[in-house]
């Protein structure tokens, strides 16, 4: 369970990662060496993953979101788990109830692209037996704190 100091650290850092400790304390009310421990504390905890850098795929030339719902032979699951782990284009994979066993967002330049990758890829990956695809036209929301979905 996070305190409301814990969850004020986490908005902030959420919003700017890059804030030395001394920024970082005086937005939470705390001096820096107490900050430093609870932040310290929040990485050892798990509930800090990492510090990242947020880049622009549009800028990087990748294009086309799209998102694959995948049915899967059941006995090639772990296999399957493990080429979407490792496939480059796959940014997300998730098992789902519903459509599909799993639901892949993949990221491309082209449309050729994604198609290359969902006849020569996706559809050879270990117990694909068949697959969904549907193609992002516009992102409304990219991205949201997790810290906001707190309730």
């Amino acid at each position: 369970m996070l305190d409301r100091t814990e969850i004020a650290i986490l908005r902030v850092l959420e919003e700017d990662a890059r804030l030395s400790y001394a920024e970082l304390a005086d937005k939470v009310a705390l001096s820096k060496t107490p900050c430093w421990a609870r932040v310290r504390d929040l990485e050892q905890r798990g509930v800090i993953k990492g510090y990242r850098t947020e880049l622009d795929p549009g800028q990087l030339g990748l294009e086309i979101h799209a998102f694959i719902h995948a049915t899967i032979n059941p006995a090639k699951h772990a296999e399957f788990e493990a080429a979407a782990i490792r496939h480059r284009s796959v940014l997300q994979c998730f098992t789902t109830a519903g459509e599909g066993d799993y639901l892949l967002h993949v990221l491309v330049p082209s449309i050729a692209d994604l198609d290359q990758i969902l006849r020569a890829e996706i559809s050879r990956m270990p117990g694909v037996q068949r697959s969904m695809t549907t193609v992002c036209l516009k992102t409304i929301k990219d991205r949201s704190s997790l810290i906001g979905c707190l309730r």
